[in-house]
């Protein structure tokens, strides 16, 4: 029986009611897409719909918020209504809600199992494995809305195979179908397999809370039993949580009806809504707009609104149902009646248990009504306009609530139209962030050549004998700084840490360590030592931040060294166990007379330089935020017999051997 990738599948009301409440609220889009993630039948339809849009340049999906990206806002709530209309066909009893409320726990539990599992074992996209363990029972919920009982075994039987060729269906890649193909593989056969295989194995066992789990935990990855129940402690404590914030029940009682009447409830009121502003289409003024409103708003809950539009601190009466408007123009400034607090405050506000003014009794009188609210229209820089809607206080919370999302809808098309030609929207905003990441990566790669093109100026200045092309190549070098601090400076916004592969520090320091000896260490008094470990020294990271990290310090503590002479030294030293991680650690000595005070107080900061003309100062700054970047930790110990710069860099963990049993990472 074969899937379509565009899957209908049922999802807990309380998410989707949580995602549409997101979206009414004008909600960023890192909020939306942390509900959703939290859905795998929420996930499905955002896949299914981006892989659908995808152009073939765009790579495949690492993430869910990638996935969102490619969506853009509107599809996005368009998705959104369209999941929540499919929640009322499922026709679901309770035991299925019970199994929906179960297979939600435990899809959420393992996706968190998997990130944290990534995170712990150095696999450079923790998103992906969060992703699949979201995916990786869509079996079972098929079988959920499944009528037929052959049917419904028959996905259950193959479960594995049906998510493995959804998510080749998807374009998510051969290694993230296999994870789903072999995530049920015994311990024992995944010990060598790709890195997403063994997070999604040992994730969907660990989800089970057993000891079958904690075993295969330390055959995969060689955690132990402390660490392994800690983990399960945390996300466990986790899951609970999000539970409580989306209203979502984890004991036994569990029924999805209420929370499904109170869905439907939502979406025939956006209906209603969405129904009476068709006119909003039109290019009207908006003090127009806001009085047709008021017409829509009285057909929509059956009572008398008066529409008030604001201007220079002026509440103006230009609308009203069912009554002969009088000339009424009054002050915005707060004056203890319900219409200006609920301008000045931006929230409705009712009269009911309220001292009265002269203008709510004024309103009263024009309404004829015993009671009545002020609903502010709030357009994105201020409030434009106030309804008053007149009610009894029977019925009173009923239309305020329908009246609410009215206005705010209202406000939404108003704050639309004063935004034209900009760029609005979180996904607009992430996708920024997402440029700038990929500037940050050709900043690296142009960097690197700058930084052999500089020694290699170097070398060429020694060779040559003449004090006039001395002086011109260290102009030429002095540029080649600037650009590459420019440079730097131009990718420092970068919100998130580039990935590479595997680098030996020991071969970079070797093959550096070649290229500055004839430059920084040519005269004779300088002195450069290397004292490498013999253990292999395996980092994470991009290669050309590793170079231009070492290139900077290593510069700085031979400009550091007297007149005289001394030694900068190059230590390294593997493997080092610092808050249950595994770390290389390089040392970076000289033997100066140590960093002044001033410049110690603001270290890896942007300070102004003491080198002279054509050094920016930001070398330190720059050296820090790639240590970050490469999630490592650099500190610094000064005084009067020099400096040194001790870096923590994320082991890769070579081959295990009977040596290595408190490594907790893998191969990749």
């Amino acid at each position: 029986m074969e899937l379509a990738p565009e899957l209908q599948l049922p999802s807990l009301p309380e998410v989707t009611l949580r995602v549409l409440e997101a979206c009414h609220q004008d909600a960023g889009f890192q909020t939306i897409s942390d509900i959703i993630s939290a859905d795998t039948a929420l996930v499905v339809r955002v896949l299914s719909l981006a892989n659908s849009t995808m152009d073939t340049h765009e790579g495949r999906i690492q993430s869910i918020e990638q996935a969102l990206v490619r969506l853009g806002p509107q599809r996005l709530r368009t998705l959104v209504l369209t999941a929540a209309l499919n929640q009322l066909q499922f026709g679901l009893d309770t035991d299925d809600w019970r199994q929906v409320r179960d297979f939600w726990r435990h899809s959420l539990t393992t996706a968190l199992t998997a990130r944290a599992l990534a995170t712990l074992t150095a696999y450079p996209y923790p998103e992906e494995a969060y992703m699949l363990g979201m995916l990786h029972n869509v079996g079972e919920l098929v079988a959920i809305k499944t009528s037929t009982p052959d049917a419904r075994q028959h996905y259950l039987n193959n479960q594995c195979d049906v998510v493995a060729d959804l998510v080749s269906a998807w374009g998510l890649g051969s290694m993230a179908a296999d994870a789903m193909r072999y995530q049920q593989a015994a311990p024992e056969e995944s010990r060598d397999a790709g890195h997403l295989v063994k997070l999604i194995s040992l994730a969907t066992r660990l989800a089970l809370s057993n000891v079958e789990g904690i075993a295969a935990a330390g055959i995969v990855f060689g955690l132990s039993e402390e660490l392994t129940l800690e983990i399960n402690r945390r996300i466990a404590h986790e899951v609970a949580g999000i539970a409580r914030s989306l209203g979502i029940v984890l004991d036994d009682s569990y029924d999805g009806e209420q929370a499904l009447r109170e869905l439907q409830e939502v979406i025939l009121q956006q209906a209603i809504v969405s129904q009476a502003l068709d006119f909003a289409d039109s290019g009207q003024p908006a003090n127009s707009l806001i009085a047709q409103a008021a017409n829509s708003l009285g057909l929509i809950t059956g009572s008398p609104v008066l529409c008030f539009a604001a201007k220079n601190d002026l509440l103006a009466l230009v609308a009203g149902t069912g009554v002969d408007i009088p000339e009424l123009t009054l002050s915005a400034k707060p004056g203890g009646s319900v219409l200006t607090e609920a301008f000045n405050t931006g929230s409705a506000v009712k009269l009911a248990g309220r001292s009265r003014t002269i203008l709510d009794r004024q309103l009263l009188s024009l309404l004829r009504t015993p009671s009545l609210a002020a609903i502010p229209v709030n357009a994105g820089t201020g409030c434009t306009g106030v309804f008053a809607l007149g009610s009894d206080e029977t019925r009173q919370d009923s239309i305020l609530e329908l009246a609410s999302l009215f206005s705010h809808r209202l406000g939404q098309i108003l704050a639309t139209r004063q935004s034209t030609g900009q760029i609005t929207g979180a996904a607009e905003q992430l996708q920024q962030e997402l440029d700038r990441q990929q500037l940050r990566k050709q900043v690296h790669e142009v960097n690197n050549p700058l930084t052999i093109i500089r020694q290699y100026i170097y070398q060429l200045r020694n060779r040559l004998d003449d004090p006039d092309v001395h002086q011109e190549l260290d102009i030429i070098r002095e540029e080649l700084d600037r650009a590459g601090d420019l440079l730097q400076q131009m990718g420092q916004k970068e919100p998130g840490p580039e990935h590479g592969g595997s680098i030996s520090l020991n071969d970079e320091l070797d093959s550096l360590s070649r290229i500055v000896e004839d430059s920084l260490f040519d005269d004779g008094k300088c002195r450069l030592r290397l004292d490498l470990t013999d253990n292999p020294a395996l980092v994470s990271g991009p290669a050309s931040a590793l170079r231009q990290v070492i290139i900077n310090l290593l510069r700085n503590a031979a400009e550091a060294l007297p007149e005289s002479g001394g030694t900068v030294t190059l230590r390294t030293s593997a493997p080092v166990w610092q808050n249950q991680r595994t770390w290389v650690e390089l040392e970076i000595s000289d033997t100066g007379t140590g960093i002044p005070e001033a410049v110690r107080n603001k270290l890896f900061a942007p300070v102004k330089t003491t080198k002279g003309e054509g050094h920016s100062g930001l070398g330190l700054s720059i050296v820090k935020q790639l240590v970050d970047d490469m999630e490592g930790i650099i500190a610094c110990r000064t005084g009067q017999d020099g400096t040194t710069f001790r870096i923590l860099l994320p082991a890769t963990i070579h081959k295990m051997t009977s040596t290595d049993d408190q490594t907790t990472g893998t191969d990749q």
